[in-house]
């Protein structure tokens, strides 16, 4: 279903559901596609996540300044102190990069790309927005290795094998897919990423609470609408301060590179 009919031009954010298990057929995975060449991915700090710093931690919402062309919302990763990772938004290093780290890039130019960091400690010129959050869950379109190891993957609600879980992942075109899923380990999470395309893709945040996808139904960030369901959230819950980090999805403006502050 495309969510952004009131942006003219190609469809920049589609949405659709299916049931990735066959044997399991109450579980729905809910995936949401975004168009490289016509969005810009910005990351922004929340007033706790993704960690205690003295560095200015920014409008911690989507400023008000962005919403006339404010497309979607989702979940980041961890928290620092669950998982250290790099953190780099606004030309600001909030944490470190770290090498071997599953890493969401985004480029001046207009690229993103998740990669498997082999950078150095802060990211280099061109790079406009990194966050890092465990290695990569798949790589060469198929699920690595480390995706069959559950001490890898975070701690879940109870110390249940299965949560609710939400992945990103970059098609071979360039563009994002993002993924939620109930009842997944980070081996089924993978392959459900593989499923809807991704050649290379990341964890981000698991447990019930956190997983969210928000679409707004016309200009302004008017008309919010939860994707992913989720009774602990409400879905204008970023154009007010946010808890954890996220990230928005804008509609491009020829010449910007720097994510809206």
């Amino acid at each position: 279903m495309r969510m952004d009919s009131w942006d003219p031009g190609p469809p920049s954010v589609l949405t659709t559901t299916f049931r990735p298990d066959a044997a399991n057929s109450g579980v729905t995975a809910y995936v949401a596609w975004m168009r490289t060449s016509t969005t810009q991915v910005a990351l922004y700090p929340g007033y706790e996540g993704p960690g205690a710093t003295p560095l200015n931690r920014g409008p911690e919402m989507v400023p008000q300044s962005a919403w006339p062309r404010l497309l979607a919302t989702f979940n980041s990763g961890f928290y620092e102190a669950d998982s250290a990772g790099g953190f780099f938004t606004h030309d600001t290093l909030y944490f470190p990069m770290i090498k071997g780290l599953a890493t969401v890039v985004a480029y001046a130019d207009g690229r993103v790309d998740i990669v498997d960091w082999e950078g150095g400690t802060r990211p280099g010129a061109g790079i406009v927005m990194a966050r890092q959050n465990l290695p990569l869950l798949v790589d060469g379109g198929a699920p690595t290795a480390a995706s069959t190891d559950p001490s890898e993957w975070g701690l879940t609600l109870g110390g249940a094998p299965a949560v609710w879980r939400t992945g990103l992942g970059i098609d071979a075109k360039g563009n994002l897919i993002y993924v939620a899923a109930p009842d997944q380990t980070a081996a089924s999470l993978a392959q459900v990423l593989v499923d809807v395309g991704a050649v290379r893709a990341m964890q981000l945040d698991i447990n019930p609470e956190w997983p969210i996808y928000v679409t707004y139904g016309g200009p302004g960030a008017t008309s919010p609408a939860i994707f992913v369901p989720n009774p602990a959230s409400v879905p204008d819950r970023f154009l007010f301060p946010a808890t954890k980090d996220f990230f928005a999805v804008y509609r491009r403006v020829a010449g910007v590179t720097q994510e809206p502050w």
